[in-house]
């Protein structure tokens, strides 16, 4: 056989054999190896595209209630609440009621003395009887001078001046009669009356006071109050002023009476808003026919007001304060970001009112990054990620430790 032949050498098949297998496993490995860090980076990057997408809690908007209630603090006064004043000068002679006491319309409260007035009223009757005395002298003066001049015995001028000093006589008498009807009514002021049916809430003198006339608050010496029925104030807010409206019924609550709500209507309001407070202040009638309620006390007023149409609430947890003003987030079909501006209404305090640029089936964002902005890419959190994650979370059984 010829050098050339393979069946010259055949030692050499195994090992060319050997090569081929270890250029093959080279190979492979050599793709295993850059397939793998291909995977792994293909793996890093989407780990990092996840890390860098924020998984958000979304809500729907709740459609407002049918009616909301409002209650506001509010301020119990009486139907009538009046306080007595002296009109004459004196010493307090005698007092008939206490606090506490109920009197009627025109019952005597006090008697007070009043020594000068008295005097006074002697002396205008005295000057009375001297206007009259010199009113009848002048009166048969002219009357004579009149016979007088129809004989030519005096001069019309001399009549004339008669006639004249009688009718300013009758004149002084009808002053005189006047100051002495003025101080006589005066004297009625000596007893004090109730101005009407009521409970005097107030006594200020005592037996032997001295007495001045006059309105100022050192002159009181009565309060009296009429509780049958009680005017109750509210101030309400500008925002819910133009709900209220007359004849609106409602309910007060007194703090020392838990449970118990007495029904109130509104009879009337201020129709104008305080610029101090920009409150409207309301008046409201309630009856007290059975005497349980006390004027002066604080109380709650609760209103039934009928809700804003097409309201919704949201959580004050998904507000977001920029520069842009109020907004929301929102996730759009592509699971990404859109700002919404909107207007909220009335504050509820761990919720709000939202009245425009919010609608029902908006997806909102809960508790929103800080750094969200409009168009990033979001991860809805669903009921089973959620799940998962409180399992990922949940410590397994412990490991036996290896040795």
């Amino acid at each position: 056989m010829s050098a050339t032949s393979p069946f010259a050498s055949p030692s050499l098949r195994p090992s060319r054999r050997m090569g081929l297998i270890a250029l093959i496993v080279a190979i492979a490995l050599a793709a295993g190896g850059i397939a793998a860090r291909g995977w792994h980076e293909h793996a890093l990057a989407n780990q990092v595209d996840a890390d860098a997408t924020p998984t958000v809690t979304v809500i729907t908007p709740r459609a407002g209630d049918l009616k909301q209630e409002l209650v506001l603090p509010s301020d119990v006064q009486p139907w009538y609440d009046a306080p007595i004043h002296a009109r004459v000068s004196g010493y307090l002679k005698r007092w008939y009621t206490d606090i506490g006491a109920k009197v009627k319309a025109g019952d005597v409260l006090a008697d007070i003395e009043t020594p000068e007035l008295d005097q006074q009223l002697a002396q205008a009757r005295a000057d009375l009887a001297s206007a009259v005395a010199r009113e009848k002298l002048a009166e048969t003066t002219s009357q004579r001078w009149q016979k007088m001049l129809a004989s030519t015995s005096v001069s019309k001028q001399e009549a004339d001046e008669k006639a004249g000093d009688f009718e300013a006589r009758k004149a002084d008498v009808a002053a005189q009669r006047a100051n002495v009807d003025r101080l006589q009514a005066l004297t009625g002021f000596k007893r004090v009356v109730a101005p009407f049916d009521g409970t005097v809430t107030a006594r200020k003198t005592d037996i032997g006071a001295l007495i001045s006339a006059g309105s100022g608050a050192d002159g009181e010496l009565f309060r009296v109050a009429d509780t049958h029925k009680l005017r109750v104030y509210v101030e309400v807010p500008q925002t819910y002023a133009d709900r209220i409206a007359t004849g609106m019924p409602a309910q007060f609550q007194l703090p020392e009476r838990p449970g118990e709500h007495y029904p109130a209507t509104v009879i009337g309001s201020a129709d104008a808003i305080d610029p101090s407070s920009r409150t409207l202040r309301v008046q409201l009638e309630v009856d007290n026919a059975a005497g349980k309620l006390i004027a002066g006390s604080y109380a709650d007023v609760h209103f039934d007001l009928p809700a804003t149409p097409g309201a919704l609430r949201l959580p004050v947890t998904a507000l977001i304060f920029r520069k842009h003003g109020l907004r929301v987030a929102t996730v759009d079909a592509g699971d990404k970001a859109a700002m919404k501006d909107i207007q909220i209404g009335r504050d509820y305090g761990t919720r709000v009112e939202v009245v425009a640029g919010l609608g029902p089936n908006d997806r909102v964002i809960d508790s929103p990054p800080d750094w969200l902005a409009d168009g990033d890419k979001v991860r809805v959190a669903s009921g089973d990620t959620a799940g998962a994650g409180l399992a990922a979370a949940k410590p397994g059984p412990a490991m036996a430790k290896q040795p």
